[in-house]
């Protein structure tokens, strides 16, 4: 039966995508039916993620309070509900109000299902379970297409999905016995990384025994854990260079290179199939790699990617660039996530991962529309060197995160 559970894991991770990419998708046929400007889209967008900064924030106060498996239960059922909630709005006003419950969900079951796995399974599996991640984000836009062109317009499409959310809401309310057995039977006790060294030979920095904590800390609390804000900068510029690449890199091609509007299109996605593609092979790579050398080498990576984006010898150079950006993303986020436990003990990563998620998520508001506002005073060609300024603070964040918990 455990191995039941992983595959819900698996599903979860693919439910938490399908939705990430849909507005997006959709926007352009809801947009003439509500008369609203373009750009509002962006409030849209900016409630969801308000929405899951504040529900990851709370989530080591529920998931203490419930548990894994009923925290994934309700916030994966309030995300469909949200969901449904947006197939049946006919105001650009209704679509705010269900952009609430629809971010609330998305965050206290990434930040729950990310500490779960941290905690029980390999490295290997966090790679895996984001690259679907990928998978999710990737068919999102090809189910809201197919219902579009088939004639079930943009509100089919968000249906298909919630009813898809509905059914693995069953799911996981049927799995609910798995998780806790897991719980009770390998509480403290995370799972490796990959490589075996000394230090999980003998136990030493292993949070197999952490100080109890049987309370939620405070934020204020959580700031004052040696590293804690180390590794915050470092989610914040970690989704500040993903999501900035990723949302820019057409219109850089279009701008620098001259590509048109409709090949930009596709040519950005290049950026996300690295990423997912990356993944699936980082899953391999923790045979042999610990999860701080996959974040360096990941790091390395994408320096390699910004540093081919402005040479000026063909449109081929920027796009190689971009994938290796994405290749280079693929390990660092889930490595991260993956050696909370070890950096700052079993007892405190579910409180740990809230407050990285929330930074990520801050990250992934702030930073790519920072850019557009430079990019429209002075160049779009300053990009390169917008992401390596952030690739620069990362690196340093990480480095310094090593020191202080030994990593």
């Amino acid at each position: 039966m455990t191995h039941f559970l992983i595959i819900v894991i698996y599903l979860s991770f693919i439910s938490l995508g399908l939705p990430d990419s849909l507005l997006g998708a959709a926007w352009p046929s809801m947009q003439p039916e509500f008369g609203v400007p373009v750009s509002w889209a962006g409030a849209i967008s900016m409630t969801i993620a308000a929405g899951t900064i504040i529900s990851s924030l709370m989530s080591d106060r529920l998931t203490r309070k419930m548990g894994t498996g009923k925290v994934t239960a309700i916030s994966v059922g309030m995300t469909a509900a949200a969901i449904f909630g947006f197939s049946v709005s006919h105001s650009y006003w209704m679509l705010l109000l269900w952009a609430v419950p629809y971010g609330l969900g998305a965050g206290s079951v990434d930040a729950a299902l990310n500490n779960y796995v941290a905690l029980h399974y390999e490295s290997r599996h966090m790679s895996w379970l984001h690259c679907f991640w990928g998978v999710g984000a990737s068919v999102g836009p090809v189910i809201m297409g197919l219902a579009i062109t088939g004639g079930l317009h943009w509100n089919g499409g968000y249906r298909i999905i919630s009813i898809l959310q509905i059914l693995l809401t069953f799911v996981i309310v049927r799995s609910l016995p798995l998780w806790e057995d897991r719980s009770a039977g390998e509480a403290g006790t995370p799972a490796g990384s990959g490589r075996t060294n000394d230090a999980d030979k003998t136990g030493e920095g292993s949070p197999a025994a952490p100080e109890k904590e049987d309370r939620p800390l405070s934020p204020g609390e959580i700031l004052r854990i040696p590293g804690a804000k180390a590794v915050m900068l470092c989610f914040f510029c970690y989704c500040a260079v993903e999501q900035t690449a990723g949302l820019w890199a057409g219109t850089f091609l279009v701008l620098r290179w001259g590509v048109s509007a409709a090949e930009a299109a596709s040519l950005s996605s290049l950026f996300f199939i690295g990423i997912t593609a990356g993944r699936a092979v980082s899953g391999f790579a923790t045979f042999r790699f610990n999860d701080s050398q996959l974040v360096r080498i990941g790091q390395g990576i994408m320096l390699a990617g910004i540093l081919m984006i402005p040479l000026p010898v063909s449109r081929l150079s920027a796009m190689a660039g971009f994938i290796a950006i994405g290749l280079g993303c693929a390990p660092v986020y889930p490595s991260l996530i993956h050696a909370t436990p070890r950096n700052f003990g079993a007892d405190r990563s579910q409180a740990i991962i809230g407050v990285q998620m929330a930074s990520a998520y801050v990250g992934t508001c702030l930073m790519p529309p920072l850019f557009g506002l430079i990019a429209g005073r002075f160049s779009i060609s300053l990009l390169a060197f917008y992401l390596l300024a952030l690739l620069t603070v990362m690196f340093l964040s990480h480095e310094r995160l090593n020191r202080v918990c030994g990593s």
